[in-house]
């Protein structure tokens, strides 16, 4: 709960930004010379690539929360298993052990939505963020019946 209020939270400061960034933009365009024109054009194209990442961005989280709980209501959530350091932090060699499982798993069943939604929790605990997006957005491509670019 405390994560979705926190992004709530953020998505709402940056769209009031984005609202601010572009009614200057529009000053700007209503100044009336080139270069101020040119500039407040350039000034607006900010907020509609910002909304556009936070509406694709909210998708994602929307969608992967979704198999998440679908996934839960199988009994097939991943078990957090990991040893932990005495800070709290996942061991390294806990975390590489459980991917290696995983990846296992994933490379027997391709196809499996489940498979790559797991292999993306461990991707996660393995602090390799960029690899555990692409496995979930995998996940959820599967999951959704579209096609599987690679």
């Amino acid at each position: 709960m405390r994560a979705k209020l926190s992004y709530a939270v953020t998505a709402a400061v940056l769209v009031f930004y984005f609202v601010l960034v572009g009614s200057r933009g529009v000053l700007l365009i209503q100044s009336g010379t080139l270069l101020t024109v040119t500039f407040g054009v350039a000034v607006l194209i900010l907020p509609f690539i910002g909304l556009w990442f936070l509406w694709k961005n909210t998708q994602f989280v929307r969608k992967a929360n979704q198999l998440a709980a679908e996934l839960d209501a199988e009994g097939g959530l991943p078990v957090d298993e990991l040893k932990r350091l005495p800070s709290g932090r996942i061991d390294r060699d806990s975390a590489d052990e459980v991917f290696a499982r995983r990846k296992a798993e994933t490379e027997a069943s391709p196809d499996d939505w489940r498979c790559w939604f797991r292999l993306a929790v461990a991707y996660h605990d393995a602090r390799d963020t960029p690899r555990a997006r692409k496995a979930m957005q995998r996940a959820i491509t599967l999951h959704d019946g579209g096609p599987v670019r690679t």
